[in-house]
């Protein structure tokens, strides 16, 4: 079945196949091309050129794209949206004075979470996820990274990331899996951090390789939560496993999880927040992928990742939502672009290149997606009438997608 997208006002982020991620000066470039066309069959990327270029097409159905630009669908290389319930109350608390921190220490934070989560049911857990996922769909995301680490025993985890996996068997975007049980100390290992890393190791990494239910595995790097040395290990035996890392690091410390985190040669390092020259001279001598979270910075009102520094250095960035009950409860990669603008200092270009392309780098689906490139799979949003792909970040408040297509499909 093909399908010929015609009178495209801009088509955004064409590249050739070679081109996986962007860094420095380049995330600065995106390419275009205006008055163009899309060709797709099959559920993927067949051709594309400008209008006076177009082939001549017996069959399929065409589609008039006059006004509208179309882009490859946002690539959210970091969420939690497998979780039970809602952390609203703790939304009030923090309007009330209590810091995250302080919540955490008083029962909330993640090990509320867990709490419920283990409570509920995995069929109801697939229901609540599955609707979130379905949500951000519609607006605008094409590929999906989803963690475990609100179970925090092995039941628990195994339900989430079964969950995960049933997702990635009912939906047709690229979902991944991230094994992150040491996102939290359990409440019962309060006083023995070193018993809890050993269920980790011992019980819940070889169980959770056996059914193969993960293909990252993460830690909350951060103090309170998993020391250098705690992450060290875990990585060094999820290697065993063929898990690939992806670490939570310098959300409010930085205490060497950039250091650690490049040593496991880790695809990604998320938040950042907090950025030493250090820090900075590790990841340039990586390929380790930065990624910001600003809509946790937004919610919390805690400082947002320095991206020009950066970019600056030379480095790659991405951009994902975070999305999570306590602190960014918003799937919405189109708020988390438009943010990086205006409070990162990001340039749309740069916003646009760490939404797709390095966010496809930053959960290994640069080959499926994350450009408008021949043999990928036709993810992309058709956007409304709009004056410049400028307006999406400037225009934070509205919707501007009109249609979502998935494989080829109007989602």
């Amino acid at each position: 079945m093909t399908k010929l997208f015609t009178n495209i006002k801009e088509l955004i982020q064409i590249r050739d196949a070679s081109i996986q991620k962007v860094s420095g000066k380049e995330m600065g470039v995106l390419p275009t091309l205006k008055n163009a066309f899309l060709l797709i069959e099959d559920g993927f990327i067949k051709d594309f050129g400008l209008m006076r270029e177009i082939p001549t097409c017996t069959s399929g159905e065409t589609i008039d794209c006059a006004g509208k630009m179309i882009l490859p669908t946002w690539c959210d290389s970091h969420t939690h949206i497998v979780f039970a319930g809602n952390r609203e109350q703790e939304f009030v608390d923090r309007i009330n004075g209590l810091s995250y921190e302080e919540i955490a220490n008083n029962g909330g934070g993640i090990l509320n979470s867990a709490k419920k989560l283990q409570a509920t049911s995995e069929g109801d857990l697939y229901a609540q996820s599955a609707k979130r996922l379905e949500e951000v769909i519609a607006l605008g995301t094409g590929a999906i990274e989803i963690k475990s680490g609100y179970g925090l025993t092995l039941d628990a985890e195994l339900k989430m990331l079964r969950v995960i996996k049933k997702l990635k068997e009912n939906y047709s975007i690229p979902i991944k899996a991230t094994f992150l049980g040491a996102h939290a100390i359990p409440s019962e290992f309060k006083n023995n951090t070193e018993g809890y890393i050993n269920l980790i190791i011992e019980e819940m990494l070889p169980k959770i390789a056996a059914e193969n239910l993960a293909e990252f595995v993460d830690t909350f790097c951060e103090v309170g939560y998993f020391s250098v040395d705690d992450t060290d290990r875990i990585l060094t035996a999820a290697k065993k496993y063929n898990l690939i890392a992806k670490v939570h690091a310098n959300q409010f410390n930085s205490i060497g999880g950039i250091a650690v985190s490049t040593k496991h040669k880790a695809l990604s390092v998320d938040h950042l927040e907090v950025l030493t020259d250090e820090d900075l001279t590790h990841l340039k001598a990586s390929e380790t992928m930065p990624v910001a979270l600003p809509s946790c910075s937004f919610f919390l009102g805690i400082p947002y990742t320095p991206a020009r520094k950066i970019i600056d250095a030379n480095l790659p960035l991405a951009l994902a939502t975070d999305y999570n009950p306590g602190s960014t409860p918003s799937g919405n990669m189109n708020f988390v672009i438009a943010t990086a603008c205006i409070k990162m200092k990001m340039t749309p270009e740069e916003a646009i290149n760490a939404a797709t392309i390095n966010g496809a780098f930053a959960m290994n689906v640069s080959n499926e997606v994350g450009s408008i490139t021949k043999g990928k799979l036709a993810n992309f949003i058709i956007t409304k009438e709009i004056p410049s792909y400028g307006f999406i970040p400037y225009s934070f408040g509205s919707n501007l997608i009109d249609e979502v297509y998935i494989k080829g499909n109007i989602f």
